[in-house]
């Protein structure tokens, strides 16, 4: 995957993000996909709706042969990962076929430097526990912070 361009989303393509919110809920093994309209669900439209209208809606996108395959956002909203009223909380999602592949660790850490030069002092995230990307986010900086039954609430100090 070396023809992979990460950039910030386009204001036309900000329809694209209910997309990547659909593929970033966490589906474990066994279980079915859930239907699209879950994501009309307002826990989850709190990640999407209005996106650009506010001053800490950030988006980057990863760009292969001319197709967004992954999308990583971050906005300050009371989120599962919601930690204070200056923290952006982070969603990120690929499509299937582009997952594994190192994207989504490079979008990480493309958005981390981006919230870095913006004044950020540091961005979290909520992961289900079993989620394979918690590795990633360890490996990218994030650290468990608090836990539920379900769930990890992780934040990556950007002052370092």
């Amino acid at each position: 995957m070396n023809n992979i361009t990460i950039r910030e989303i386009e204001k036309e393509e900000y329809k694209y993000l209910e997309d990547f919110l659909y593929e970033a809920i966490y589906i474990p093994v066994g279980v079915e996909k859930p239907s699209k309209d879950i994501i009309k669900n307002k826990d989850l439209q709190v990640y999407i709706e209005d996106f650009g209208n506010k001053n800490d809606d950030n988006c980057l996108v990863a760009e292969y042969n001319n197709k967004i395959v992954g999308a990583c956002w971050t906005r300050i909203m009371n989120d599962y990962g919601h930690i204070d009223n200056s923290t952006p909380s982070f969603a990120i999602s690929l499509y299937e076929d582009y997952r594994g592949k190192g994207i989504g660790t490079n979008l990480m850490l493309k958005m981390l430097e981006l919230l870095k030069k913006k004044g950020y002092k540091q961005a979290s995230l909520a992961v289900q526990k079993e989620n394979y990307a918690v590795k990633m986010y360890k490996r990218v900086g994030f650290e468990i912070i608090n836990e539920n039954e379900e769930e990890y609430i992780m934040v990556c100090n950007l002052v370092k």
